[in-house]
């Protein structure tokens, strides 16, 4: 036999065989989320605890969701009897698929999940054994169960049960294909009542997509729905199921090709190659192209594009645009109907998701999305119809509709009392900076600063602009060329535009050119710097133009640092708005953990500060971590453990605590220690009992940049910690100095820091 190791085919089968076996096989686990150290941690797991928790659930069956998983936890329940591609494989053959859908509760929703693949193809026995899981779930996800079988199986258990029940195959796949037409006749100019729509296939899939379009407005007898036999029309016999009859028309047996005339919307879950050029011809103009058969659709891409170059397109392929998913419906759906303790998902419910998505994809496309998907344009038209599934907005946006959908309708027995905090809630446990932010958000809506970006044509600055316009009060100032700029913000879909939206400072050709050039000689005439000099610096120098900007008083703060080094940028910065007692105390950088906030610094100023500047920094510190709402607790880290150690960083950090002892401060710190005893208390108490902080500490202050350095870059590379900052202490907020990793999330933070009105900013 061949070797057939360099076959692409046979590498990716075997990777993907890889992934699922190693380096443990399957794709899910079981964890604990609570303590199991020690006996009384098992006295309140099991016995004789547990029986507090039973007692209370037995008396009042609905606060079950209080003491319990249940209200988080999803069944993904599957026979395997009409698996994507592969047909009726058996339960057992399914549990991959069911595994990965788990995965995708998780991911995508933070929805615990168990799948459970069941050796039962009687429908009616069936829908007895899930009806039986009630008591463990909180609502059940059918999977990959063929048709008509499916629909008795949701019918009975949507009727005996009081839990939400969804048939992800029906109705995830209608709700995108719902968003995706809404899109597609808004783009068109197409009234939903006027459009005909042609379908083939009624499967579970293609039922639950016609009835959903009709709910959205789409006239019942404006479908032509045409199978394996041809037309569904009144008075046929064979393979009819009453959810096909429902779209019968009338008049004798026709084709797809006898249909297609005129067709507005094509709708395809069926087979490859069903739909030929000549009838997308036949459609009419600008026609509406889903070909969602998997892998192969019923008319290729390519062709379709050549045949109706003004068509919009969708398949079910990531290769090509529009791609309907359900992971775009199913983990939100889920996460907004559990939260609410809704009984079941019902059409306002779906309709609330439909509309969710449609309205995300019109909306300006996410910094995170197109990170995720840097090789596709993501704005809204043809060719981006739908979200992206990994837009983290699709959380907060679509559960939230779904939510206020359920209280609406009824169906909610948990109803949530305030909806714009929990969408912020929604939002915080995808975006992790967005918690802790809230405070330097609202402090920063109270005012509107004028924040100038020194590198104005970086993408990341201007998806941060975009947001600043949606999010804050502030208004960006972006230093660059308007054509750079208007090129890559309508390349990003962005809706800036060079002198209306934003303001732009241009170094090569500004009217104010002569006005920066001699404020910044005039600073620096009397440090070496010529006329020539001065001027050349405001052509080239965009740190140092924005810098002069706040100096005169055009702009209230500067970003600066996307790219080159932090000390460069600083040397600039100094020059100009190092007078009036500003000068660097430090970097501090937040850095959010799995388990909370913990600051560091100084991460870049002072290589080897002296004690007098250690004790400043400390004082910096404690001032900006209650902007966060934060009661800082600091540690002076070295080497040295209370003494223990004649180190030099241990001698350092020793008279700095000196220093700051001699000082009436009220805030709690401590020194000089390991990290490891700043971070545990019980550690602490071993070394000094007498100790005058409580707890562990939340802000490390190092006596080097080297180490503080080193923890920033180990928590954010080992640790999954994400950055707030550098924030440059001691500029009276007049500047910062961000580093070249910073993402846009990144900067709109920064910006909203600096947007921050502070009297006395260390």
């Amino acid at each position: 036999m061949a070797d057939r190791s360099d076959d692409p085919k046979n590498a990716a089968r075997q990777a993907a065989l890889d992934y699922h076996r190693y380096p443990q096989p399957g794709k899910l686990e079981i964890r604990a989320t609570k303590p199991l150290a020690n006996g009384r941690d098992l006295a309140r797991a099991y016995s004789p605890g547990v029986a507090d928790a039973y007692t209370v659930i037995r008396d009042d069956p609905t606060v079950a969701a209080d003491y319990t998983a249940r209200g988080n936890l999803v069944a993904v329940v599957s026979n395997g009897t009409a698996v994507l591609g592969l047909g009726n494989i058996g339960a057992l053959a399914s549990k991959p698929v069911m595994e990965g859908k788990a995965v995708l509760f998780k991911k995508f929703a933070n929805i615990d999940c168990f799948d459970i693949e069941l050796d039962e193809t009687d429908p009616e026995r069936l829908a007895d054994i899930v009806c039986a899981l009630e008591p463990t779930f909180g609502a059940i996800n059918l999977e990959d169960i063929k048709a008509p079988d499916c629909f008795v199986v949701e019918r009975l258990c949507r009727e005996r049960m009081n839990i939400p029940v969804f048939h992800d195959d029906q109705h995830g796949t209608a709700i995108v294909v719902g968003a995706a037409a809404l899109n597609a006749l808004r783009l068109t100019g197409r009234d939903w009542a006027d459009v005909k729509v042609v379908s083939t296939g009624g499967g579970a899939a293609g039922i639950a997509c016609l009835n959903m379009l009709v709910t959205l407005g789409i006239k019942r007898e404006n479908v032509f729905l045409c199978d394996l036999h041809g037309l569904v029309h009144e008075g046929r016999e064979a393979d009819m199921t009453p959810q096909k009859a429902a779209f019968a028309q009338p008049g004798g047996p026709r084709g797809l090709g006898q249909v297609i005339d005129g067709a507005d919307l094509f709708l395809g879950l069926s087979g490859p190659n069903v739909l030929t050029p000549e009838m997308v011809a036949r459609m009419a103009g600008k026609p509406i192209i889903f070909a969602l058969a998997n892998p192969n659709p019923e008319i290729d891409y390519a062709l379709a594009r050549s045949t109706a170059p003004d068509a919009i397109i969708a398949t079910g392929r990531s290769d090509h645009p529009n791609q309907v998913n359900n992971v775009l419906c199913f983990p939100f759906i889920f996460r907004g109907a559990l939260d609410v303790g809704a009984t079941e998902i019902n059409e306002a419910m779906k309709v609330g998701c439909v509309e969710g998505i449609a309205a995300l994809a019109r909306a300006t496309t996410s910094a995170e999305a197109a990170a995720a998907y840097q090789e596709e344009q993501l704005t809204f038209g043809p060719d981006y119809l739908i979200p992206k599934p990994f837009d983290p907005r699709l959380m907060g946006v679509v559960a939230t509709a779904v939510a206020k959908a359920a209280m609406e309708s009824g169906v909610a027995r948990r109803p949530i009392p305030d909806l714009e905090v929990y969408k912020a809630n929604l939002d915080a446990s995808v975006f992790k900076s967005s918690m802790i932010m809230r405070p330097v958000f609202a402090a920063a809506a109270q005012a509107e600063r004028r924040i100038v970006f020194a590198e104005g044509e970086d993408e990341r600055v201007l998806r941060a602009a975009q947001a600043m316009m949606e999010e804050t009060t502030d208004l960006p100032i972006l230093i660059g060329r308007p054509d750079v700029i208007a090129t890559r913000a309508a390349r990003a879909g962005l809706t800036l535009e060079p002198g209306r939206s934003v303001e732009i400072v241009n170094p090569e050709n500004d009217p104010r050119y002569r006005d920066y050039w001699e404020t910044y000689h005039g600073l620096m005439a009397r440090r070496g710097m010529a006329p020539d000099l001065a001027r050349a610096v405001m052509r080239t120098n965009s740190t140092a133009i924005g810098a002069v900007m706040v100096q005169r008083g055009e702009a209230d703060s500067l970003i600066c640092g996307t790219f080159g080094q932090f000390l460069w940028h600083l040397n600039y910065i100094t020059q100009v708005l190092g007078q009036d007692g500003l000068h660097p105390v430090g970097a501090l950088s937040l850095i959010i953990l799995e388990d909370g906030p913990l600051f560091v610094a100084d991460t870049h100023v002072h290589a080897q500060p002296t004690p007098d500047q250690v004790a400043e920094t400390v004082i910096a510190c404690a001032r900006h971590v209650r902007r966060f709402g934060i009661e800082p607790k600091i540690a002076l880290c070295s080497a040295s453990q209370f003494g223990n150690l004649e180190s030099a960083s241990g001698q350092t950090m020793r008279a700095a605590l000196a220093k700051l002892d001699a000082m009436d401060l009220d805030f709690q710190y401590e020194g000089e220690m390991n990290v490891d005893a700043a971070l545990d208390a019980d550690l602490r108490a071993r070394f000094l009992p007498c100790s005058r902080m409580d707890g562990a500490a939340n802000v490390l202050v190092f006596a080097s940049t080297d180490a503080a350095g080193a923890t920033r870059n180990i928590l954010k590379a080992r640790a999954g910690g994400l950055e707030v900052g550098p924030l440059l202490m001691g500029m009276g907020n007049k500047a910062h100095i961000v580093t070249p990793s910073i993402t846009a999330r990144g900067l709109l933070n920064i910006s909203a820091l600096a947007g921050t009105p502070v009297a006395h900013y260390g």
